[in-house]
């Protein structure tokens, strides 16, 4: 038996259904079937079914006689369903990478019948709203009953985000109604009756926000259909099971909710048909208010409750329109105090910066950062580490944002940045070294010295020559860019490749420091212990392979796109080998993550492990694509695997200084099929891979950060 039926009605989504099926058809999770039901579509889209069907086995059309609504659609879809599972999903929505794999994987491990996955909101001017799954869900048991974690129903409840044992529906005869509000009369009798309920709150669908043709942004009377949904949603949760008062309780206070949520929208009900809505709220609950009552909700949500008990309308649009003026003043003087505080705080900090530029330089103060203060890493670190030995009368200073001090290492002398201790020591800090630009107001004092060490060996342009690809140049502000290279004295430089392309890029008056990368001294030295060392520290099992993923960032892509669906790697390579996945550092959050394992395969989220060289070290393989770790892995001659699905895209869109198809550090995939391959087969090139260790790595022999340290710190 397949263990996932899709169910897909199809109506007017032309514009939208091809990314839809796209995003299904392209996942590396195969066991599952779409049936898609053309519901009578005016538009193209049973056209796109029809050529999809052809070309892919997987998707099965059935056409509805007549337009019979989304409900009826979804129930005609679940007649020809034969999956264990069955997912309905929306066909304007589209799923996130590694969704399906990871949804088997929850399925399996916990044997629920009901699964809620997490969603996020894309709104159709870009903005990513994330859903409320990961706050809701939080702390959710494994496995439960709705009568054991009652929060369950303050989930979104729609049908989308729900993985459903299809043999339950079965046996409760459970469908859809017809009409708008369809999910109300489904979705909340299901919670009450399903005796095991799981969730994965990770993103699984992207819900697109359209800008047209959504019901929740139709005016019209339609919207009293709510009513009859909640009826039948009331009426069938009793049958299947007796609640409990808790679960009585918050059930109607959700209803009230939704029904409030309803008159109060400006884009639904016509003006002159709310009182009549509201009315009939009053009666709803009035004849379904539980016995022992239901939970406070708050302050504002109790008086518009307490209005609708009275039935009275006006004075609930009076209070209503009091809440929603009340919550824009507060939110106005919130900004306003806000904006206040922060010119205040900000002016202060201004002089004071003023005043410690006008006291002499600390010749015996270096401030270091890197990656935006995101802690102690990096060739900066590495170049702290070997000034300690060398110079030891130089005093280091980190600069650490407020939300990684908890990362510093012990006895590292550390200062917070925006603080005062910030700005006295980046005023007078005879070097100040980082792996990133500082901040554009700071000035650059005669006297100092100020030593770019970069965090990457450059496969994509930087620097002026993103002028030619403005799709992936964050900062079009150029002349501020090289403003702040200017301040550079020193750049470093991992190699001949390097240097040409930062004195392209940054066309400034800094002399080149051509003599590797100093992170690198840890790799070019290691030993086998020192491997081993590595491995313990991350808890790698003894005989376990270690595959370390690395994925770049891509600035075209919404945040937390997945290229890879890491969770099917791991399953397809086996227990015997032990997934480490890094995300690049502009998609780890402000506030380090903890590692955690994920589903039931050997793999770990490592992207907040403060030192990646240690990853380095205890991987026998590197998966990357674009990133410059590739560079630093090679140091270790280790195999390195590249996967670029989208090269030719990351080549037009982001600009790239060499064809990285000829001059790889191993075999490249394009695919996951391709992948799986060369990861089973270890065919990993070695002939190219020496080639590419000598043309970037022939600088990294251990010796890099005394380079940099006698000629910046000693002048040698």
């Amino acid at each position: 038996m397949t263990l996932l039926s899709i169910v897909l009605p199809v109506y007017r989504v032309q514009g939208y259904l091809r990314q839809c099926l796209d995003s299904l058809l392209s996942q590396s999770f195969t066991d599952f079937e779409i049936v898609a039901v053309d519901d009578c579509s005016p538009d193209h889209s049973g056209q796109i079914l029809a050529d999809y069907a052809a070309r892919d086995p997987r998707v099965r059309v059935v056409t509805s006689p007549t337009n019979v609504g989304l409900g009826m659609a979804r129930n005609l879809g679940l007649e020809h369903a034969t999956g264990e599972y069955v997912w309905f999903l929306d066909s304007d929505d589209w799923l996130a990478a590694g969704s399906l794999g990871a949804v088997a994987a929850r399925l399996r491990a916990t044997d629920c019948d009901l699964l809620v996955v997490g969603w996020d909101r894309v709104h159709w001017h870009g903005a990513v709203q994330p859903g409320s799954a990961e706050k809701v869900l939080a702390g959710a048991p494994p496995v439960f009953s709705l009568q054991e974690w009652p929060k369950a129903l303050d989930v979104l409840h729609v049908a989308w985000n729900r993985v459903i044992r299809r043999e339950l529906l079965s046996r409760l005869g459970l469908g859809f109604s017809t009409g708008w509000y369809e999910d109300v009369s489904f979705t909340f009798p299901l919670l009450v009756a399903a005796p095991r309920i799981s969730t994965l709150s990770r993103t699984c669908v992207h819900y697109r926000q359209r800008r047209t043709g959504a019901i929740t942004r139709t005016v019209g009377d339609r919207h009293f259909e709510v009513f009859e949904h909640w009826e039948t949603a009331l009426a069938l949760s009793a049958k299947y099971a007796d609640p409990g008062d808790e679960v009585r309780g918050l059930l109607f206070r959700r209803m009230l909710w939704h029904l409030v949520r309803v008159l109060r929208n400006d884009n639904r009900l016509p003006k002159e048909s709310r009182r009549r809505f509201f009315a009939q709220v009053t009666e709803m609950y009035h004849r379904h208010l539980p016995p022992a009552g239901f939970p406070s909700p708050g302050r504002g949500e109790a008086l518009r409750y307490r209005l609708v008990a009275r039935g009275a309308y006006r004075r609930f649009v009076l209070a209503d329109q009091a809440i929603r003026k009340g919550r824009r003043n507060r939110a106005k003087l919130r900004r306003f105090r806000g904006k206040v505080v922060d010119r205040l705080r900000r002016f202060a900090h201004h002089l004071y910066y003023r005043v410690q530029l006008r006291l002499p330089v600390d010749q015996s103060l270096a401030l270091y950062g890197a990656y935006w203060y995101r802690g102690v890493a990096c060739n900066p670190a590495a170049i702290a580490a070997k000034a300690a030995e060398l110079v030891p009368e130089i005093r280091p200073v980190w600069v650490v944002g407020k939300a990684r001090k908890g990362s510093v290492p012990a006895g590292t002398d550390f200062v917070e940045a925006g603080s005062w201790a910030y700005f006295r020591a980046l005023a007078r800090a005879r070097y100040l070294v980082n792996n990133v630009n500082w901040p554009n107001w700071m000035v650059k004092r005669r006297g100092t010295t100020h030593v770019m060490t970069h965090h990457g060996t450059p496969l994509k342009t930087m620097g002026l020559d993103q002028i030619d690809y403005p799709g992936a140049a964050t900062d079009a502000d150029f002349v501020a860019r090289m403003r702040r290279a200017d301040r550079w004295d020193f750049s470093v430089s991992a190699n001949a490749h390097s240097t040409v392309a930062w004195e392209r890029a940054y066309p400034c008056g800094y002399e080149n420091l051509e003599v590797g990368y100093p992170r690198n001294d840890r790799l070019a030295t290691a030993t086998e212990a020192d491997a081993a060392a590595a491995r313990a520290k991350l808890g790698v099992p003894a005989g376990q392979r270690v595959v370390l993923y690395m994925p770049t960032h891509r600035e075209w892509l919404p945040k937390d796109t997945e290229v890879l669906d890491v969770e099917q790697l791991s399953a397809e390579l086996g227990p015997d080998t032990t997934l480490l996945v890094r995300a690049h550092y502009l998609h780890v959050p402000a506030a380090p993550r903890v590692p955690v394992a994920a589903g039931k395969h050997p793999i770990t989220d490592v992207s907040s492990y403060p030192v990646v060289e240690d990853l380095y070290l205890a991987a026998d393989v590197l998966i990357t694509d674009y990133s410059s770790a590739m560079f630093d892995y090679a140091v270790l001659d280790r195999p390195v695997v590249l996967y670029a699905p989208d090269w030719i895209v990351y080549r037009e869109v982001r600009g790239v200084y060499f064809d990285l198809a000829d001059l790889s550090p191993g075999p490249m995939a394009t695919d996951f099929a391709q992948l799986l391959e060369i990861l089973r087969g270890r065919d990993y090139a070695d002939d190219q891979r020496a080639a590419f260790r000598a043309r970037f790595c022939y600088l990294d022999d251990g010796g890099a950060a005394e380079r940099v340290v006698r000629r910046v710190f000693r002048s040698e």
